[in-house]
Protein backbone atom coordinates (compact mmCIF):
# COMPACT_ATOMS: atom_id res chain seq x y z
CA UNK A 1 0.00 0.00 0.00
CA UNK A 2 2.52 2.94 -1.12
CA UNK A 3 0.36 5.29 -2.65
CA UNK A 4 -2.38 6.62 -0.13
CA UNK A 5 -4.06 8.87 -2.24
CA UNK A 6 -6.20 8.45 -5.57
CA UNK A 7 -6.15 9.94 -8.77
CA UNK A 8 -8.54 12.56 -8.05
CA UNK A 9 -6.61 13.45 -4.44
CA UNK A 10 -8.77 12.00 -2.19
CA UNK A 11 -7.60 9.62 0.46
CA UNK A 12 -8.26 5.99 0.50
CA UNK A 13 -10.18 4.99 3.99
CA UNK A 14 -8.93 3.58 6.72
CA UNK A 15 -6.86 0.12 6.15
CA UNK A 16 -9.70 -1.59 8.66
CA UNK A 17 -12.84 -1.25 7.65
CA UNK A 18 -13.84 -1.35 11.35
CA UNK A 19 -12.85 2.36 11.94
CA UNK A 20 -15.78 4.37 11.59
CA UNK A 21 -16.74 7.25 13.69
CA UNK A 22 -18.63 4.86 16.04
CA UNK A 23 -15.52 3.53 16.70
CA UNK A 24 -15.75 5.56 19.86
CA UNK A 25 -16.74 5.62 23.41
CA UNK A 26 -20.40 6.75 23.59
CA UNK A 27 -19.30 9.89 26.12
CA UNK A 28 -17.84 11.58 23.05
CA UNK A 29 -21.78 11.46 21.56
CA UNK A 30 -23.39 12.74 24.72
CA UNK A 31 -20.75 15.56 25.10
CA UNK A 32 -21.42 16.29 21.55
CA UNK A 33 -24.98 16.64 22.00
CA UNK A 34 -24.67 18.71 25.13
CA UNK A 35 -22.22 21.20 23.00
CA UNK A 36 -24.80 21.24 20.75
CA UNK A 37 -27.86 21.93 22.99
CA UNK A 38 -26.07 24.77 24.87
CA UNK A 39 -24.69 26.07 21.47
CA UNK A 40 -21.47 25.89 21.92
CA UNK A 41 -20.93 22.87 19.26
CA UNK A 42 -19.35 25.34 16.93
CA UNK A 43 -16.70 26.93 19.18
CA UNK A 44 -13.13 26.66 18.00
CA UNK A 45 -11.04 23.97 20.08
CA UNK A 46 -7.58 23.34 20.45
CA UNK A 47 -6.58 19.99 21.66
CA UNK A 48 -2.87 18.23 22.02
CA UNK A 49 -2.63 14.38 21.82
CA UNK A 50 0.85 13.07 23.49
CA UNK A 51 2.02 10.34 26.46
CA UNK A 52 3.49 11.28 29.84
CA UNK A 53 6.15 8.20 29.96
CA UNK A 54 7.98 6.35 27.80
CA UNK A 55 7.19 2.74 27.92
CA UNK A 56 9.31 -0.27 28.44
CA UNK A 57 11.66 1.54 31.12
CA UNK A 58 13.11 3.11 28.07
CA UNK A 59 13.37 6.71 27.69
CA UNK A 60 12.53 7.30 24.11
CA UNK A 61 9.16 5.96 21.86
CA UNK A 62 8.51 5.82 17.95
CA UNK A 63 5.73 7.74 17.11
CA UNK A 64 3.74 5.47 14.49
CA UNK A 65 -0.34 5.10 12.88
CA UNK A 66 -0.28 8.83 11.93
CA UNK A 67 -1.19 7.85 8.06
CA UNK A 68 -4.51 5.98 9.47
CA UNK A 69 -5.72 9.13 11.62
CA UNK A 70 -5.14 11.51 8.41
CA UNK A 71 -7.53 8.24 6.64
CA UNK A 72 -9.91 8.80 9.14
CA UNK A 73 -10.71 12.34 8.96
CA UNK A 74 -10.51 12.28 5.10
CA UNK A 75 -13.36 10.14 5.39
CA UNK A 76 -15.32 11.28 8.25
CA UNK A 77 -18.89 10.77 7.73
CA UNK A 78 -21.93 9.63 9.29
CA UNK A 79 -24.20 7.36 7.42
CA UNK A 80 -28.08 7.20 8.13
CA UNK A 81 -27.93 3.74 9.72
CA UNK A 82 -25.20 4.58 12.20
CA UNK A 83 -27.37 7.56 12.92
CA UNK A 84 -29.92 5.54 13.72
CA UNK A 85 -28.29 3.40 16.27
CA UNK A 86 -26.61 6.86 17.58
CA UNK A 87 -30.62 8.07 18.18
CA UNK A 88 -31.51 4.93 19.92
CA UNK A 89 -28.41 5.05 21.93
CA UNK A 90 -28.85 7.80 23.43
CA UNK A 91 -31.61 9.10 25.59
CA UNK A 92 -35.00 9.41 23.97
CA UNK A 93 -35.05 13.18 25.22
CA UNK A 94 -32.55 14.32 22.73
CA UNK A 95 -33.68 16.50 20.37
CA UNK A 96 -34.24 15.92 16.95
CA UNK A 97 -32.66 18.75 14.90
CA UNK A 98 -28.88 17.28 16.85
CA UNK A 99 -29.89 14.48 14.35
CA UNK A 100 -29.66 16.68 11.62
CA UNK A 101 -26.58 18.37 12.54
CA UNK A 102 -24.86 15.08 12.47
CA UNK A 103 -25.78 14.20 9.33
CA UNK A 104 -23.99 17.45 7.49
CA UNK A 105 -20.98 16.88 9.85
CA UNK A 106 -17.65 16.09 8.42
CA UNK A 107 -13.76 16.68 8.76
CA UNK A 108 -13.57 19.97 6.59
CA UNK A 109 -13.14 22.64 9.11
CA UNK A 110 -10.68 20.44 11.10
CA UNK A 111 -6.79 21.53 10.98
CA UNK A 112 -4.44 18.73 12.35
CA UNK A 113 -0.82 18.93 12.96
CA UNK A 114 1.47 16.41 13.70
CA UNK A 115 4.85 15.21 13.92
CA UNK A 116 6.15 13.21 11.04
CA UNK A 117 5.39 9.08 11.41
CA UNK A 118 8.62 7.56 12.77
CA UNK A 119 9.64 9.95 14.38
CA UNK A 120 11.12 9.26 17.57
CA UNK A 121 9.40 11.56 20.14
CA UNK A 122 9.29 11.92 23.89
CA UNK A 123 6.54 13.23 26.61
CA UNK A 124 4.56 15.82 26.99
CA UNK A 125 5.36 17.37 23.37
CA UNK A 126 2.01 17.36 21.65
CA UNK A 127 2.50 14.38 18.77
CA UNK A 128 -0.87 15.55 17.18
CA UNK A 129 -2.47 19.03 17.80
CA UNK A 130 -6.21 19.06 16.48
CA UNK A 131 -8.04 22.31 16.14
CA UNK A 132 -11.54 22.62 14.95
CA UNK A 133 -15.26 22.94 15.94
CA UNK A 134 -15.00 21.32 19.66
CA UNK A 135 -17.96 18.63 19.28
CA UNK A 136 -16.59 17.45 16.17
CA UNK A 137 -12.79 17.17 17.20
CA UNK A 138 -14.33 15.84 20.54
CA UNK A 139 -15.98 12.56 18.11
CA UNK A 140 -12.17 12.29 16.80
CA UNK A 141 -10.45 11.58 20.09
CA UNK A 142 -11.22 8.26 20.78
CA UNK A 143 -9.87 6.82 17.78
CA UNK A 144 -6.83 8.80 17.38
CA UNK A 145 -5.88 7.80 20.68
CA UNK A 146 -7.12 4.49 19.44
CA UNK A 147 -4.69 4.53 16.74
CA UNK A 148 -1.79 6.08 17.99
CA UNK A 149 -2.18 3.82 21.23
CA UNK A 150 -0.66 0.36 20.05
CA UNK A 151 0.96 1.49 16.66
CA UNK A 152 3.77 3.75 18.99
CA UNK A 153 3.96 1.18 20.99
CA UNK A 154 4.25 -2.11 18.83
CA UNK A 155 6.76 0.51 16.73
CA UNK A 156 8.67 0.94 19.73
CA UNK A 157 9.09 -2.20 20.91
CA UNK A 158 10.42 -3.22 17.47
CA UNK A 159 13.06 -0.48 17.37
CA UNK A 160 14.01 -1.57 21.22
CA UNK A 161 14.46 -4.97 19.99
CA UNK A 162 16.39 -4.02 16.34
CA UNK A 163 18.85 -2.26 18.88
CA UNK A 164 19.35 -5.13 21.36
CA UNK A 165 19.89 -7.79 17.97
CA UNK A 166 22.39 -4.99 16.10
CA UNK A 167 22.05 -3.78 12.57
CA UNK A 168 23.33 -6.59 11.08
CA UNK A 169 20.74 -9.29 12.27
CA UNK A 170 17.91 -10.06 10.10
CA UNK A 171 14.36 -9.62 12.47
CA UNK A 172 11.26 -11.48 11.46
CA UNK A 173 8.19 -10.55 12.69
CA UNK A 174 6.40 -13.80 13.60
CA UNK A 175 3.32 -12.57 15.75
CA UNK A 176 0.32 -13.02 14.22
CA UNK A 177 -0.88 -16.60 15.56
CA UNK A 178 -0.13 -14.98 18.97
CA UNK A 179 -1.58 -11.64 18.13
CA UNK A 180 -4.81 -9.72 20.20
CA UNK A 181 -6.83 -10.94 17.14
CA UNK A 182 -6.66 -9.82 13.39
CA UNK A 183 -6.17 -6.04 13.41
CA UNK A 184 -3.66 -7.08 16.61
CA UNK A 185 -1.63 -8.95 14.40
CA UNK A 186 -1.99 -6.75 10.86
CA UNK A 187 -1.24 -3.28 12.82
CA UNK A 188 1.81 -5.40 14.61
CA UNK A 189 3.45 -6.51 10.51
CA UNK A 190 2.94 -3.30 9.66
CA UNK A 191 4.28 -1.29 12.86
CA UNK A 192 7.09 -3.88 13.70
CA UNK A 193 8.44 -2.73 10.30
CA UNK A 194 8.20 0.87 10.78
CA UNK A 195 10.50 0.11 13.77
CA UNK A 196 13.07 -1.99 11.78
CA UNK A 197 11.86 -5.32 11.62
CA UNK A 198 12.61 -6.62 8.25
CA UNK A 199 10.06 -9.29 7.27
CA UNK A 200 6.74 -11.01 8.60
CA UNK A 201 5.28 -14.06 7.86
CA UNK A 202 1.64 -12.08 7.73
CA UNK A 203 0.70 -12.50 4.23
CA UNK A 204 -2.25 -10.55 4.62
CA UNK A 205 0.12 -7.72 5.84
CA UNK A 206 2.46 -8.45 3.00
CA UNK A 207 -0.46 -7.49 0.34
CA UNK A 208 -1.78 -4.63 1.92
CA UNK A 209 1.74 -3.01 2.75
CA UNK A 210 3.97 -4.31 0.71
CA UNK A 211 6.00 -5.52 3.13
CA UNK A 212 8.58 -9.03 2.51
CA UNK A 213 7.18 -11.94 3.41
CA UNK A 214 8.97 -14.80 5.02
CA UNK A 215 8.45 -18.16 6.40
CA UNK A 216 9.08 -21.82 5.57
CA UNK A 217 7.73 -24.95 6.91
CA UNK A 218 7.13 -26.36 10.58
CA UNK A 219 7.48 -29.40 12.76
CA UNK A 220 4.33 -30.78 11.08
CA UNK A 221 5.72 -30.91 7.61
CA UNK A 222 9.00 -33.07 9.05
CA UNK A 223 6.98 -35.28 11.40
CA UNK A 224 4.20 -35.70 8.43
CA UNK A 225 6.86 -37.76 6.65
CA UNK A 226 7.38 -41.65 7.65
CA UNK A 227 10.22 -42.54 5.21
CA UNK A 228 11.70 -42.05 2.05
CA UNK A 229 9.52 -44.19 0.04
CA UNK A 230 6.93 -41.52 -0.42
CA UNK A 231 8.88 -39.50 -2.40
CA UNK A 232 7.30 -40.53 -5.64
CA UNK A 233 9.16 -38.09 -8.04
CA UNK A 234 12.56 -37.88 -7.42
CA UNK A 235 13.76 -35.88 -10.54
CA UNK A 236 15.26 -32.44 -10.06
CA UNK A 237 16.60 -30.18 -13.02
CA UNK A 238 19.60 -28.33 -13.10
CA UNK A 239 19.51 -25.00 -12.22
CA UNK A 240 20.37 -23.81 -15.78
CA UNK A 241 18.34 -26.57 -17.42
CA UNK A 242 20.25 -28.44 -18.79
CA UNK A 243 20.23 -31.61 -17.54
CA UNK A 244 18.32 -33.62 -14.97
CA UNK A 245 18.59 -35.51 -12.30
CA UNK A 246 16.43 -38.34 -12.46
CA UNK A 247 17.37 -39.75 -8.46
CA UNK A 248 18.03 -37.11 -5.82
CA UNK A 249 17.34 -39.17 -3.55
CA UNK A 250 20.33 -41.51 -4.15
CA UNK A 251 21.99 -37.84 -4.58
CA UNK A 252 21.18 -36.48 -0.64
CA UNK A 253 22.55 -40.07 0.47
CA UNK A 254 25.72 -40.35 -1.27
CA UNK A 255 26.63 -36.90 0.10
CA UNK A 256 24.86 -37.55 3.72
CA UNK A 257 27.22 -41.06 3.46
CA UNK A 258 30.27 -38.45 2.49
CA UNK A 259 29.85 -36.34 5.55
CA UNK A 260 29.40 -39.21 8.00
CA UNK A 261 32.82 -40.69 7.07
CA UNK A 262 34.41 -37.74 6.54
CA UNK A 263 37.66 -37.16 9.03
CA UNK A 264 36.92 -33.86 10.40
CA UNK A 265 32.91 -35.01 10.94
CA UNK A 266 33.73 -39.00 11.88
CA UNK A 267 31.65 -39.88 14.66
CA UNK A 268 29.77 -37.02 15.09
CA UNK A 269 26.14 -38.82 14.56
CA UNK A 270 25.31 -41.89 13.10
CA UNK A 271 22.10 -42.98 11.53
CA UNK A 272 20.32 -39.54 11.44
CA UNK A 273 16.36 -39.49 11.30
CA UNK A 274 15.07 -40.72 7.76
CA UNK A 275 11.80 -39.58 7.64
CA UNK A 276 12.88 -36.05 8.52
CA UNK A 277 15.88 -36.58 6.01
CA UNK A 278 12.93 -37.55 3.32
CA UNK A 279 10.49 -34.31 4.68
CA UNK A 280 14.01 -32.18 3.64
CA UNK A 281 14.33 -33.45 0.24
CA UNK A 282 11.11 -33.24 -0.46
CA UNK A 283 10.66 -29.77 0.95
CA UNK A 284 14.17 -29.02 -1.54
CA UNK A 285 12.58 -30.82 -4.62
CA UNK A 286 9.63 -27.67 -4.00
CA UNK A 287 11.67 -25.40 -3.78
CA UNK A 288 15.51 -25.83 -4.88
CA UNK A 289 16.18 -22.16 -5.15
CA UNK A 290 14.97 -21.22 -1.33
CA UNK A 291 15.62 -24.57 0.44
CA UNK A 292 15.45 -23.43 4.51
CA UNK A 293 14.54 -26.39 7.02
CA UNK A 294 13.86 -26.56 10.62
CA UNK A 295 16.32 -28.99 12.34
CA UNK A 296 15.17 -29.30 15.64
CA UNK A 297 12.36 -31.77 15.16
CA UNK A 298 14.52 -34.93 15.75
CA UNK A 299 17.72 -33.58 17.54
CA UNK A 300 19.47 -30.60 15.82
CA UNK A 301 23.16 -31.97 15.76
CA UNK A 302 22.53 -35.51 15.36
CA UNK A 303 20.25 -35.44 12.83
CA UNK A 304 18.80 -32.02 11.62
CA UNK A 305 22.07 -30.63 10.60
CA UNK A 306 23.57 -34.04 8.99
CA UNK A 307 20.29 -34.31 7.21
CA UNK A 308 20.18 -30.42 6.17
CA UNK A 309 23.72 -30.40 4.80
CA UNK A 310 23.42 -33.69 2.63
CA UNK A 311 20.56 -31.91 1.27
CA UNK A 312 22.34 -28.79 0.74
CA UNK A 313 25.33 -30.16 -1.04
CA UNK A 314 23.43 -32.16 -3.34
CA UNK A 315 21.23 -28.91 -4.38
CA UNK A 316 24.87 -27.40 -4.68
CA UNK A 317 25.28 -30.10 -6.97
CA UNK A 318 22.86 -29.20 -9.57
CA UNK A 319 23.31 -25.50 -9.36
CA UNK A 320 21.36 -24.58 -6.37
CA UNK A 321 21.97 -22.31 -3.17
CA UNK A 322 20.79 -23.30 0.06
CA UNK A 323 19.38 -20.21 2.03
CA UNK A 324 19.98 -22.58 6.13
CA UNK A 325 18.63 -23.91 8.81
CA UNK A 326 15.84 -22.49 12.08
CA UNK A 327 16.45 -23.63 15.20
CA UNK A 328 13.24 -23.48 17.28
CA UNK A 329 14.11 -24.98 20.67
CA UNK A 330 17.08 -25.56 22.57
CA UNK A 331 20.22 -24.11 23.39
CA UNK A 332 20.00 -21.22 21.24
CA UNK A 333 23.86 -19.73 21.68
CA UNK A 334 25.18 -23.39 21.25
CA UNK A 335 23.69 -24.87 18.95
CA UNK A 336 24.12 -22.29 16.59
CA UNK A 337 28.07 -22.04 17.37
CA UNK A 338 28.18 -26.10 16.81
CA UNK A 339 26.22 -25.42 13.54
CA UNK A 340 28.39 -22.91 12.29
CA UNK A 341 31.18 -25.59 13.87
CA UNK A 342 29.95 -28.07 11.45
CA UNK A 343 29.15 -25.65 8.33
CA UNK A 344 33.05 -24.68 8.54
CA UNK A 345 34.10 -28.16 8.59
CA UNK A 346 32.07 -29.17 5.55
CA UNK A 347 33.11 -25.92 3.77
CA UNK A 348 36.68 -26.90 4.37
CA UNK A 349 36.55 -30.89 3.72
CA UNK A 350 34.37 -30.89 0.35
CA UNK A 351 36.17 -27.02 -0.83
CA UNK A 352 32.50 -26.06 -0.98
CA UNK A 353 32.81 -21.52 -0.77
CA UNK A 354 30.63 -19.80 1.18
CA UNK A 355 28.75 -23.06 2.39
CA UNK A 356 30.11 -21.66 6.56
CA UNK A 357 28.21 -18.78 6.18
CA UNK A 358 24.94 -20.79 5.82
CA UNK A 359 22.34 -18.71 7.31
CA UNK A 360 21.05 -19.53 10.82
CA UNK A 361 17.75 -18.60 11.53
CA UNK A 362 16.09 -18.91 15.73
CA UNK A 363 13.00 -18.79 16.94
CA UNK A 364 11.53 -19.47 19.74
CA UNK A 365 10.05 -16.90 22.27
CA UNK A 366 12.44 -14.68 21.64
CA UNK A 367 12.31 -11.23 23.56
CA UNK A 368 14.92 -8.25 24.17
CA UNK A 369 16.47 -10.28 26.73
CA UNK A 370 16.90 -12.89 25.31
CA UNK A 371 18.41 -11.77 22.46
CA UNK A 372 20.86 -10.10 25.22
CA UNK A 373 21.50 -12.87 26.83
CA UNK A 374 22.04 -14.90 23.57
CA UNK A 375 24.66 -11.36 22.54
CA UNK A 376 26.56 -12.06 26.02
CA UNK A 377 27.27 -15.69 25.51
CA UNK A 378 28.21 -15.33 22.33
CA UNK A 379 26.03 -17.01 19.18
CA UNK A 380 26.06 -18.09 15.75
CA UNK A 381 22.74 -16.09 14.80
CA UNK A 382 22.04 -14.39 11.68
CA UNK A 383 17.98 -13.98 12.19
CA UNK A 384 15.72 -13.66 14.88
CA UNK A 385 12.01 -14.90 14.40
CA UNK A 386 9.88 -13.00 17.16
CA UNK A 387 6.28 -13.05 17.60
CA UNK A 388 4.94 -13.29 21.01
CA UNK A 389 6.45 -11.28 23.01
CA UNK A 390 6.64 -8.10 20.40
CA UNK A 391 3.29 -7.82 18.64
CA UNK A 392 1.52 -8.44 22.56
CA UNK A 393 3.96 -5.96 23.95
CA UNK A 394 4.38 -8.27 26.97
CA UNK A 395 6.50 -5.97 28.87
CA UNK A 396 4.03 -3.25 29.00
CA UNK A 397 0.28 -3.28 27.82
CA UNK A 398 -0.50 -0.05 26.98
CA UNK A 399 1.34 3.44 26.08
CA UNK A 400 -1.04 5.92 28.26
CA UNK A 401 -1.96 8.56 24.62
CA UNK A 402 -4.07 11.21 26.11
CA UNK A 403 -6.14 13.88 24.51
CA UNK A 404 -6.46 17.17 26.30
CA UNK A 405 -8.38 20.65 25.62
CA UNK A 406 -5.94 23.04 25.62
CA UNK A 407 -7.43 26.26 23.78
CA UNK A 408 -11.02 27.06 23.22
CA UNK A 409 -12.10 30.74 21.41
CA UNK A 410 -8.48 31.67 22.24
CA UNK A 411 -8.86 31.31 25.58
CA UNK A 412 -5.93 28.71 27.33
CA UNK A 413 -7.22 25.82 29.07
CA UNK A 414 -4.62 23.82 31.86
CA UNK A 415 -6.01 20.25 33.72
CA UNK A 416 -5.14 20.79 37.54
CA UNK A 417 -4.48 17.18 39.25
CA UNK A 418 -3.04 16.55 42.52
CA UNK A 419 0.06 13.95 40.66
CA UNK A 420 2.26 16.76 38.88
CA UNK A 421 2.82 14.56 35.89
CA UNK A 422 -0.94 14.67 34.61
CA UNK A 423 -1.15 18.75 34.53
CA UNK A 424 -1.75 19.91 31.12
CA UNK A 425 0.49 22.27 29.32
CA UNK A 426 -1.70 24.99 28.35
CA UNK A 427 -2.57 26.97 25.03
CA UNK A 428 -1.89 26.75 21.43
CA UNK A 429 1.65 25.66 21.11
CA UNK A 430 4.50 25.21 18.83
CA UNK A 431 7.30 22.66 19.53
CA UNK A 432 11.11 22.73 18.16
CA UNK A 433 14.11 19.73 18.43
CA UNK A 434 17.08 21.67 19.21
CA UNK A 435 20.58 20.33 17.73
CA UNK A 436 24.10 20.43 19.59
CA UNK A 437 27.45 20.38 18.28
CA UNK A 438 27.32 17.20 17.48
CA UNK A 439 24.09 16.83 15.63
CA UNK A 440 22.38 14.92 18.51
CA UNK A 441 19.14 15.59 19.36
CA UNK A 442 19.90 18.24 23.07
CA UNK A 443 16.49 19.36 23.88
CA UNK A 444 12.45 19.53 22.77
CA UNK A 445 10.93 22.71 23.76
CA UNK A 446 7.55 24.41 23.14
CA UNK A 447 6.81 27.87 23.15
CA UNK A 448 3.44 29.64 22.93
CA UNK A 449 2.00 30.42 19.14
CA UNK A 450 2.81 33.79 18.80
CA UNK A 451 6.45 33.35 20.48
CA UNK A 452 9.42 34.06 17.84
CA UNK A 453 11.07 30.53 17.01
CA UNK A 454 14.22 29.46 18.99
CA UNK A 455 17.41 30.32 16.56
CA UNK A 456 21.06 28.98 15.19
CA UNK A 457 23.53 29.91 17.53
CA UNK A 458 20.99 32.20 19.95
CA UNK A 459 20.86 31.05 23.30
CA UNK A 460 17.63 30.11 24.90
CA UNK A 461 16.52 29.49 28.19
CA UNK A 462 14.67 25.78 28.64
CA UNK A 463 12.93 25.35 31.74
CA UNK A 464 11.38 22.34 33.35
CA UNK A 465 7.69 22.79 32.55
CA UNK A 466 7.07 22.58 36.52
CA UNK A 467 10.04 21.84 38.45
CA UNK A 468 11.55 25.97 39.36
CA UNK A 469 15.00 24.46 39.48
CA UNK A 470 15.08 22.67 36.53
CA UNK A 471 16.86 25.21 33.56
CA UNK A 472 19.55 25.39 31.43
CA UNK A 473 20.54 27.76 28.52
CA UNK A 474 21.20 26.21 25.01
CA UNK A 475 22.73 27.54 22.29
CA UNK A 476 21.31 25.13 19.55
CA UNK A 477 23.43 24.41 16.21
CA UNK A 478 20.62 23.48 14.33
CA UNK A 479 16.46 24.24 15.01
CA UNK A 480 13.98 22.08 13.57
CA UNK A 481 10.22 22.54 13.89
CA UNK A 482 8.96 19.42 15.04
CA UNK A 483 4.79 19.38 14.00
CA UNK A 484 3.58 19.94 10.06
CA UNK A 485 -0.09 20.67 8.42
CA UNK A 486 -1.28 17.33 7.88
CA UNK A 487 -5.16 18.38 6.99
CA UNK A 488 -5.38 22.32 6.98
CA UNK A 489 -9.65 22.02 6.84
CA UNK A 490 -10.44 25.46 5.33
CA UNK A 491 -7.06 26.85 5.61
CA UNK A 492 -4.81 27.63 2.68
CA UNK A 493 -2.08 25.97 4.38
CA UNK A 494 -0.28 23.75 2.40
CA UNK A 495 -0.59 19.84 3.50
CA UNK A 496 1.98 17.94 3.99
CA UNK A 497 1.86 14.10 1.59
CA UNK A 498 1.62 11.07 3.36
CA UNK A 499 5.35 9.13 2.91
CA UNK A 500 5.06 5.41 1.74
CA UNK A 501 5.52 2.53 4.52
CA UNK A 502 9.08 2.10 3.28
CA UNK A 503 10.29 5.89 3.35
CA UNK A 504 8.17 6.06 7.18
CA UNK A 505 10.26 2.89 8.22
CA UNK A 506 13.90 5.04 6.59
CA UNK A 507 13.12 8.14 9.15
CA UNK A 508 12.56 5.92 11.81
CA UNK A 509 15.64 4.13 11.18
CA UNK A 510 17.62 7.57 10.68
CA UNK A 511 16.15 9.15 13.84
CA UNK A 512 17.02 6.18 15.76
CA UNK A 513 20.49 6.67 15.08
CA UNK A 514 20.86 10.49 14.98
CA UNK A 515 20.05 9.74 18.94
CA UNK A 516 22.65 9.76 21.58
CA UNK A 517 23.29 6.25 22.89
CA UNK A 518 23.16 6.78 26.41
CA UNK A 519 19.35 8.06 25.66
CA UNK A 520 19.22 4.71 23.65
CA UNK A 521 20.70 2.20 25.85
CA UNK A 522 18.44 -0.66 27.69
CA UNK A 523 19.52 -0.18 31.07
CA UNK A 524 19.42 3.15 33.26
CA UNK A 525 19.13 5.32 30.14
CA UNK A 526 19.35 9.20 30.46
CA UNK A 527 16.36 10.32 30.31
CA UNK A 528 16.04 13.29 27.19
CA UNK A 529 15.53 16.87 28.27
CA UNK A 530 11.69 18.08 27.31
CA UNK A 531 11.23 22.17 28.25
CA UNK A 532 9.44 24.91 27.96
CA UNK A 533 10.48 28.65 26.74
CA UNK A 534 10.31 31.22 30.21
CA UNK A 535 7.68 32.93 28.52
CA UNK A 536 5.38 29.71 28.75
CA UNK A 537 6.57 28.63 32.31
CA UNK A 538 5.39 31.75 34.06
CA UNK A 539 2.18 31.21 31.65
CA UNK A 540 1.73 28.03 32.97
CA UNK A 541 2.06 29.09 36.34
CA UNK A 542 -0.17 31.72 36.69
CA UNK A 543 -2.77 29.72 34.92
CA UNK A 544 -2.35 27.56 37.68
CA UNK A 545 -2.71 29.82 40.44
CA UNK A 546 -5.94 31.34 39.08
CA UNK A 547 -7.66 27.97 38.31
CA UNK A 548 -6.81 26.14 41.45
CA UNK A 549 -9.15 26.96 44.04
CA UNK A 550 -7.50 28.74 47.23
CA UNK A 551 -7.76 26.40 50.35
CA UNK A 552 -9.45 27.96 53.89
CA UNK A 553 -7.98 26.20 57.27
CA UNK A 554 -10.69 25.92 59.18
Amino acid sequence: MEVTENSVGAIDGPTNPMVTPLLTDLYQFTMAYAYWKAGKHQERAVFDLYFRKNPFGGEYTVFAGLEECIRFIANFRLTEDEINFIRESLPGSCEDGFFDYLRGIDCSDVELYAIPEGSVVFPKIPLLRVEGPVAVVQLLETPFVNLINYASLVSTNAARHRNVAGKSKTLLEFGLRRAQGPDGGLSASKYCYIGGFDATSNVAAGKLFGIPLRGTHSHAFVSSYMSLDEIIDKSLSRKDGSSTCEDFVSLVQTWLNKIQWSSSLHGIFGETNQSELAAFISYALAFPDSFLALVDTYDVMRSGIPNFCAVALALQDLGYKAVGIRLDSGDLAYLSCEARKFFCSIEKEFAVPEFGKMAITASNDLNEETIDALNKQGHEVDAFGIGTYLVTCYAQAALGVVFKLVDINNQPRIKLSEDVSKVSIPCKKRSYRLYGKEGYPLVDIMTGENEPSPKVGERILCRHPFQESKRAYVVPQQVEELLRCYWPGNSDKRRETLPTLRDIRERCIQQLEQMRPDHMRRLNPTPYKVSVSAKLYDFIHFLWLNEAPVGELQ
